[in-house]
């Protein structure tokens, strides 16, 4: 057991702590992102994945973060604080969804190189939450973001697919898909996650915690 890193609160204090999430800021491209010491924890995902549904459960919150009427419109990140009392110890990045094929590919590429931009060089980040439907999988734009962090994963960057609206799925085939994420990931860490049945939330909420909460660093007597 790790004796630097405090032990978890009970699940319902995580919960009331994701419940602090509030608005931050929002920026078009990262010259406008504040320059932020805390840990940062991104959620990205393909158009419709379900990622501002997946925020808002996770926050207990109903309109946190806004899926927008136009899927791949939005090109903004939207960053959020977590908090007690109005303080500051972790965010959760909002990025836009990708993958969309009304949006323009002038656009496309535009926003694509931000947020590989982003991926790559932000400072404090902490962890990435890539979310995808279970029933279609990573496609071939998710596995491209996974070969963009992975330098950083190998350097420590904290890494989860979550594999969204699990309910439509039936108990056989969440396990096949669930397997098949692992071997696209490379053993990377996947879960199953449902907002409508809340599935994975709790396991979800405890690790967005634990990442936000780093153990100390060792030192000696």
């Amino acid at each position: 057991m790790d004796q630097d890193r405090p032990s978890s609160p009970p699940i319902a204090q995580v919960h009331a702590w994701l419940h602090t999430a509030r608005f931050l800021t929002e920026a078009p491209q990262l010259p406008h992102l504040p320059a932020l010491a805390v840990p940062e924890i991104a959620f990205v995902g393909r158009s419709n994945a379900g990622k501002s549904t997946c925020i808002n459960t996770l926050a207990q919150q109903r309109q946190l973060a806004f899926a927008s009427k136009m899927p791949g419109r939005t090109q903004s990140i939207v960053l959020f604080a977590l908090g007690k009392h109005g303080t500051t110890d972790a965010v959760l990045a909002d990025l836009p969804g990708y993958g969309y094929a009304a949006v323009p590919q002038a656009a496309k590429r535009r926003w694509q190189q931000v947020m590989a931009h982003y991926l790559a060089t932000r400072p404090n980040l902490r962890a990435v939450v890539l979310l995808c439907d279970a029933r279609l999988g990573l496609t071939e734009l998710d596995e491209a973001l996974l070969e963009i962090i992975r330098p950083r994963v190998e350097q420590g960057l904290d890494f989860l697919v979550l594999l969204t609206k699990a309910d439509k799925l039936s108990r056989q085939e969440q396990t096949k898909a669930l397997s098949i994420a692992r071997l696209q990931t490379r053993g990377g860490e996947a879960m199953l996650f449902s907002a409508l049945k809340r599935q994975g939330v709790d396991d979800v909420a405890q690790r967005l915690w634990d990442w936000s909460h780093p153990a100390a660093p060792h030192t000696s007597a």
